[in-house]
């Protein structure tokens, strides 16, 4: 995932500073407490992770076509299949039965050169499908919003660099199905359940009805 740093702009860092002032003189816990918090060695570091906290809520609600990305991933990054299976296993990932049978079908292509690709987090619910929909129709409904279907390397590229995922996540990616040794089509599925984290996969067979709470990732159109 891209580790790019941007700069706030002036205007911006005036309106947090205003903000983060009058929050300060509101605050429930009175002087001392405050003062505590000041002296927490990691005061910086932990404020940053509230506002990408409190971003990454803030985006969930704009309309899909107006949210930023969920995430950026680089793809090319590895030359095959076995390279992305080294290096989950290096960083401790389990991978699937099914997923390795995908990483190793003639349909999952490598991306040849690197790039970034921008991710963008939806459910089926939000695609407009509060009661479920087939995988038929999530993409269509998808694909009208400018959101295009993801290269099946970012099923891999992803789980790699998805370091912090919460426990009790499973992602879905929108990608065209691939046949596993079963002969059944699958989807790559990045999950964390109670134990490790995963590469995983799901069954994407077209007829399957996707309850309103899945979440999908698609890549961002151009």
């Amino acid at each position: 995932m891209s580790d790019q740093r941007t700069s706030v702009s002036d205007g911006l860092a005036r309106e947090l500073g205003r903000m983060t002032e009058d929050a300060a003189r509101n605050y429930r816990g009175g002087t001392k407490k405050a003062d505590l918090a000041k002296g927490h060695p990691n005061f910086v570091e932990r404020t940053y992770e509230l506002w990408d906290q409190l971003a990454t809520e803030q985006a969930l609600r704009l309309p899909i076509i107006e949210r930023p990305a969920w995430k950026v991933v680089k793809l090319g990054a590895h030359k095959n299949a076995d390279s992305y299976r080294q290096a989950l296993k290096k960083a401790g990932y389990e991978i699937g039965r099914w997923a390795n049978d995908m990483m190793g079908h003639s349909n999952f292509k490598i991306i040849p050169k690197p790039v970034d690709v921008e991710l963008v987090l939806v459910t089926v619910a939000e695609l407009g499908f509060p009661d479920g929909a087939t995988r038929k129709d999530i993409y269509e409904k998808a694909l009208s919003l400018d959101l295009q279907l993801c290269p099946p390397e970012v099923g891999p590229a992803l789980r790699l660099d998805y370091l912090d995922q919460p426990a009790g996540e499973y992602l879905l990616v929108a990608m065209e199905p691939i046949a596993g040794s079963d002969g059944a089509l699958h989807v790559f599925n990045v999950a964390h359940d109670d134990g490790p984290r995963w590469l995983g996969s799901y069954y994407g067979n077209p007829g399957h009805v996707w309850d309103g709470s899945y979440r999908w990732l698609f890549v961002r159109g151009k």
